[in-house]
């Protein structure tokens, strides 16, 4: 690292001091400015022919920062949703960099600027029963890592589990016994605790007997033995829903992502008549007025409101317009 490449070292502040021990910010959190660090100085790196130890807090401009967010969206298939997230994440340490390095407000101030992208707010995605049960035989049983992926999505419909959560969970936080439960450590350091069906806990307990991981170990791990990364979770799903659209078609038009697994189970038990304040505290949602979205997703939930609805018995009657003019007009 040369004297002038001070982006290394305003970084390496940011994460140790601001996030770690004045905000005492989640693992979770930490997590997610680190991907976004690693995808933007990645960048830098590919655009500018400089290692990441060399780069300068010049070098990460509007221009670098307004080109990164495109390549999100252009290469990487970003929606504007992780957009927004990693723009808040450069925001967060410019923040941080106006604060502590007064020579630099001027660049801050630019960056602090840049406005998320406004987003038109789409329906939740959901798989229904017969989409879910294609999804779950698509993993090949007879094979470790098949009988991995499995039990991994099975969990995941089951318990609606975040990603991150699903990926960090321990050996230890699985009680497959009586009043079989899930205990994850979610968003703002809440822990919860998930019931189990027997599926579920009968898919992990052959799971966790095959594993053999100590109590702090993940439950899920790569075939290196490696814990398991966002990307990897992505093309795990991915690979599995090539086979299962063989074999329903719906799930062609849908696009699919981990979080699509716990919009799921939502919906499952919102079909089922579970109380929305229970969905809440299943999903660790901060409000029940979250759970609204899970409403407006499902038309079946309408449909049967609808059905509810005295009906008014209207006579009909065929316009005709009482004008030669106003016909040739309206036929055009």
């Amino acid at each position: 690292m040369t004297h002038d490449a001070d982006f290394p070292r305003l970084l390496a502040m940011f994460f140790t001091k601001r996030l770690v021990e004045q905000r005492q910010a989640s693992p979770h959190t930490i997590a997610s400015y680190r991907d976004t660090f690693r995808l933007l100085v990645r960048f830098a790196q590919r655009e500018l022919g400089k290692p990441p130890s060399d780069l300068r807090l010049e070098d990460i401009d509007t221009e670098l920062v307004g080109d990164f967010l495109s390549h999100l969206e252009s290469e990487r298939g970003n929606d504007a949703r992780t957009r927004n997230a990693r723009l808040a994440a450069i925001r967060s340490f410019f923040r941080h960099v106006a604060l502590h390095e007064p020579q630099h407000a001027a660049l801050a101030q630019r960056v602090l600027a840049m406005p998320s992208k406004r987003h038109a707010r789409r329906p939740v995605a959901w798989l229904d029963h017969d989409e879910t049960a294609a999804l779950l035989r698509a993993p090949d049983p007879t094979t470790r890592v098949g009988r991995r992926d499995r039990t991994l999505l099975l969990v995941a419909v089951r318990t609606g589990l975040r990603a991150s959560e699903l990926i960090n969970l321990r050996c230890g936080d699985v009680q497959v016994g009586v009043g079989a439960h899930l205990r994850c450590h979610g968003k703002g350091r809440k822990e919860r605790y998930v019931p189990l069906g027997k599926d579920a806990a009968s898919e992990l307990r052959a799971w966790l007997k095959e594993r053999r991981g100590e109590p702090g170990d993940r439950v899920f791990l790569n075939q290196r033995g490696r814990p398991l990364t966002h990307d990897s979770l992505d093309y795990l799903l991915a690979r599995h829903l090539a086979t299962a659209r063989k074999e329903c078609p719906s799930l062609e038009a849908k696009r699919v992502t981990p979080h699509s697994l716990r919009h799921t189970s939502a919906m499952a038990l919102l079909q089922d008549g579970i109380d929305r304040a229970v969905i809440a505290l299943w999903l660790g949602h901060e409000s029940v007025e979250t759970t609204y979205v899970y409403l407006h997703a499902d038309l079946r939930l309408k449909e049967r409101a609808m059905e509810k609805t005295p009906q008014f018995k209207l006579k009909s009657a065929r316009y005709r317009p009482d004008d030669d003019l106003l016909a040739f007009l309206n036929g055009l």
